[in-house]
């Protein structure tokens, strides 16, 4: 049986498409899922990927069903081919014989029609393709389709209540709404006592540092009733904790702890990311932001613009990967570059000055550094990359690190570095970092 925490009931994931057991494709439904179910008080027994073959869906089926799990989620296997076999499946696992469903397959038509005339795809292989996308399991829930497959729910006897999704992450994750206000799952999330879990955000922080914390504050406490994982993602560690029933309060009070301890290094206490964090004190302070980027090359102007709205605080970039355009397009002094290097603290800053007069905003950054695999030198290794922000109002916040990694390690990480030195110029971390 799976083994989960009193009052708090098992899920298990279970991500069809050979395509991404070969490495090629990589999981976006999986972690989606997990982080979904795993809010709303779930925990997760499983998470696997599984071939397109009928055989491995039918072993992974049985074999979650025999651990207890409360829900199972699917991904993957609805389409139109001949090996989008998911729902057939999950319809025998069921014991719920197929059936068309007229209905929803005009609505698939209705959906597609149009452009099938005009590509030349209608005819015989169209109506094929929404028949077999129109064939649901006698009695499960069926889910609108976001893209041309429809989402079932169904239960496997006094078995687990079973979700199947499509593949595409754009048409499961527009379909999750829908998952939760079907009458099978608010049925079973109203037995689910919810988790209050909390996050914690720390930069600059190993996880041997949490460790230790965590050793020392259980010699004096007890911590058995608050669930306490760490990942490392985007340069920060997230510390989060999930505490059984009754156990909020104590969860309350060891997250503070942690947070007291790591005071200088915490980024946020409730779970909120740098990206929502800079956006905030760059709207509230009326700031705007310009970028000049050598070794990131436009990564980090791309990460501020991911956030809709942010033309109201992201004034504009340049990427000047080589030393004329550094000094063209933002007057970086030739001769500093000659004297100094182009990877160097000086350069940093002027890039930094160079993007704030360019477009006239309240704040530049420069990067410039050696990204690698080559190029490195004794003084300069391959990691080295030198961050400087400036401000309309005088502050100058400087770093020149070695990065570790690989070549795209160490400009992710120069794109994560620069967000938190926009951050504390930004003042959203004021006296720290």
């Amino acid at each position: 049986m799976a083994e989960s925490a009193p009052g708090r009931p098992t899920a298990a994931v279970l991500v069809t498409g050979s395509e991404l057991l070969t490495g090629h494709v990589r999981d976006a439904n999986g972690p989606f899922v997990a982080r979904e179910l795993g809010g709303l008080g779930f925990e997760i027994a499983e998470l696997m990927l599984v071939g397109d073959r009928p055989e491995d869906l039918r072993a992974a089926l049985e074999f979650v069903a025999a651990s207890g799990v409360a829900l199972v989620v699917t991904s993957g296997g609805l389409g139109p081919t001949a090996d989008d076999l998911t729902a057939d499946v999950v319809a025998e696992f069921c014991g719920a014989p197929m059936r068309l469903d007229e209905a929803l397959r005009g609505r698939i038509h209705d959906k597609i029609a149009g452009w099938a005339s005009r590509a030349g795809f209608d005819g015989p292989a169209l109506n094929a393709a929404t028949a077999k996308q129109s064939m649901v399991p006698d009695g499960a829930s069926v889910l609108e389709p976001v893209g041309t497959a429809p989402g079932l729910v169904l239960r496997r006897g006094e078995g687990p209540l079973v979700v199947v999704l499509p593949g595409p992450p754009r048409e499961l994750q527009g379909m999750w709404p829908a998952v939760l206000t079907s009458p099978p799952v608010a049925d079973l999330l109203s037995t689910v006592p919810r988790a209050e879990a909390r996050l914690l955000r720390f930069f600059g922080l190993p996880e041997s540092e949490i460790a230790v914390t965590l050793q020392e504050l259980g010699r004096e406490r007890d911590l058995s009733r608050v669930e306490i994982t760490t990942c490392l993602r985007r340069s920060e560690l997230e510390v989060d904790l999930h505490p059984l029933p009754g156990a909020e309060a104590e969860s309350a009070e060891i997250a503070a702890e942690i947070a007291e301890r790591h005071r200088r290094r915490l980024i946020s206490d409730v779970g909120t990311t740098t990206d929502e964090l800079l956006a905030r004190a760059l709207l509230d302070g009326g700031l705007s932001v310009a970028t000049g980027e050598s070794c990131t090359a436009g990564l980090l102007a791309g990460r501020l613009v991911d956030r809709a709205g942010s033309s109201a605080y992201v004034s504009g970039g340049v990427v000047a990967y080589s030393n004329e355009a550094k000094t063209s397009m933002l007057d970086v002094p030739a001769e500093m570059i000659a004297t100094h290097g182009a990877v160097s603290p000086e350069v940093a800053r002027a890039l930094a000055d160079g993007a704030r007069a360019r477009f006239g905003a309240d704040i530049g950054i420069g990067i410039t550094g050696v990204a690698g695999p080559d190029g490195g030198t004794e003084a300069k290794p391959v990691g080295y990359v030198c961050f400087c922000v400036t401000t309309s109002d005088g502050q100058v916040i400087a770093r020149d690190p070695t990065l570790p990694g690989s070549r795209a390690d160490v400009r992710e990480r120069s794109v994560d570095t620069g967000m938190h030195m926009l951050l504390r110029a930004a003042g959203g971390l004021p006296g720290r970092l």
